[in-house]
């Protein structure tokens, strides 16, 4: 089941419903280079939402059709092999169209529904009541965020001890393990 997240319905404008949308929408660069194999009909183009590079492509090859069947040989060659220069320059900027279009639908995604704050955001958090003396007379008791109150001394067994007297017991337990000797059967 690794792709069946892919199919849940999250319905919010949360960062998850984001993901889902994202990876709905992404173009991929696996299926863009193979689609340039189509570059005649202009597929990798229409993949990537480019309709004026692609209407290019269909009409150069729609040209490059008619000049077979009207004119010699000759001139369908030279007009299909610079078609065909056209798609190698296109296959060199490939990869940085599709960046560019894959970044722009993140931008487009993330600025776009539900990007707003919830209604009832009103910014930071301000209480209104306290006063900022009383929030400075609380801060200037604590050192480097920790409270100055004393802590109390352990006194029952389940208190809190010192790191000198857990060692102390532990070392008195270890040598009370070693005194004890224990019979071999």
């Amino acid at each position: 089941m690794p792709n069946a997240w892919k199919q849940w319905d999250f319905s919010g404008a949360g960062l998850q419903s984001l993901n889902l949308e994202l990876v709905k929408r992404l173009r991929k660069p696996g299926v863009a280079f193979s689609l340039w194999a189509g570059f005649a009909l202009g597929l990798h183009a229409f993949y990537l939402h480019e309709r004026r590079r692609a209407l290019g492509y269909l009409a150069a090859s729609l040209m490059i059709a008619i000049a077979a069947i009207l004119w010699p040989w000759p001139i369908a060659a030279g007009l299909g092999a610079l078609d065909l220069a056209v798609a190698l320059a296109d296959l060199a900027t490939l990869e940085r169209r599709l960046t560019a279009y894959n970044k722009a639908l993140r931008l487009a995604l993330s600025l776009g529904k539900g990007a707003a704050p919830p209604p009832d955001f009103r910014g930071r958090y301000t209480d209104q009541d306290a006063d900022i003396h009383d929030y400075m007379a609380v801060k200037e008791q604590e050192r480097a965020g920790h409270s100055t109150k004393p802590i109390p001394a352990a006194t029952s067994p389940g208190a809190r001890r010192s790191f000198q007297e857990q060692e102390a017991a532990l070392r008195a337990h270890i040598k009370g393990r070693k005194s004890v000797k224990t019979p071999r059967s």
